[in-house]
């Protein structure tokens, strides 16, 4: 796909945000625009993206913007895209959310909001931390990293929310990552035109929870996906679509070493031969999942 001038020219993040260096939801932010056009109203929860965008009453995002408690998105969004229908607005409703707004402080209206199959798009942009309090770990952290509150390494794997969104027989469910922009654009392009519940995560890495260099966050966004860490997936009324940056994961001998990811990154700096076999187990067992769906 190949973006167009319009595309190009409908631009949901304005220049001059708080952001740090290398921010992947600035990047996202600058996606969705270039997908969803105009008629958006965006509610965004607790988060970075809640200071990226300024002080208010004026907001860089470009939307009309609701900022909200960690627990409230998915609620809010159900009263909003009703007040929009009843005056005969097309407005595609969207909730911003983290991690830990989204598999953690916010789970509980999340899946009250997707078991209603209500109208709106849930975009959670997945750093794997509650990054804008301190880099503190989420249930969306995965075995091994270094967090603030796992100094010597998290024990456990992330919560796959992906398969759980998946149990809730929404109409759309996604991954994507700010590595590969034009398979999250195509992504939120076929979003919006689904009536329902529509679920994307997105990988977002953090520079500075993940410690890499801030020029680097393109670079690692994508070797998550090479080293098949991060599918790329798409499932549409139950129907599974691999996303072609992800075929080679289908077949274990075909997949870039894992470690190829783990090393740019600071927070793994003291995983040890059983974490890192941990880790790979945990990548087998994502994409057996994955192929036995499809």
């Amino acid at each position: 796909m190949s973006l167009g001038l319009q595309d190009l020219r409908t631009n949901s993040l304005l220049p001059g945000t708080s952001a740090c260096p290398g921010c992947p939801e600035n990047m996202a932010m600058r996606m969705v625009g270039m997908a969803l056009g105009k008629n958006v109203a965006m509610i965004v929860v607790a988060g970075c993206s809640s200071v990226i965008q300024g002080i208010g009453p004026k907001n860089a995002y470009g939307y009309p913007v609701l900022n909200i408690a960690f627990a409230a998105g998915p609620a809010a969004a159900s009263g909003m895209w009703r007040a929009y229908k009843q005056r005969n607005k097309d407005v595609t409703v969207v909730v911003w959310a983290g991690d830990g707004g989204t598999a953690d402080i916010g789970f509980a209206s999340l899946s009250g909001a997707a078991e209603r199959n209500e109208d709106f798009i849930y975009l959670c942009v997945d750093n794997e931390a509650y990054m804008n309090s301190g880099g503190q770990r989420s249930g969306s952290t995965p075995h091994g990293a270094i967090t603030t509150t796992t100094p010597e390494g998290k024990r456990g794997n992330k919560k796959e929310l992906l398969f759980l969104m998946l149990d809730h027989n929404v109409p759309f469910v996604a991954t994507a990552s700010v590595g590969y922009p034009h398979d999250l654009i195509d992504k939120l392009k076929r979003a919006k035109d689904v009536n329902g519940f529509r679920y994307i995560q997105i990988l977002t890495p953090d520079p500075y929870g993940w410690l890499f260099d801030p020029s680097k966050t393109a670079e690692v966004a994508k070797l998550a996906v090479q080293t098949c860490y991060w599918p790329l997936i798409e499932v549409v009324e139950g129907k599974v679509k691999v996303s072609n940056e992800s075929l080679h994961c289908l077949k274990k001998e075909t997949r870039r070493p894992l470690k190829d990811f783990l090393s740019v990154q600071g927070r793994y700096r003291r995983i040890s031969e059983k974490d890192y076999e941990e880790l790979e187990k945990y990548v087998d067992s994502l994409w057996d999942r994955i192929k036995s769906m499809s």
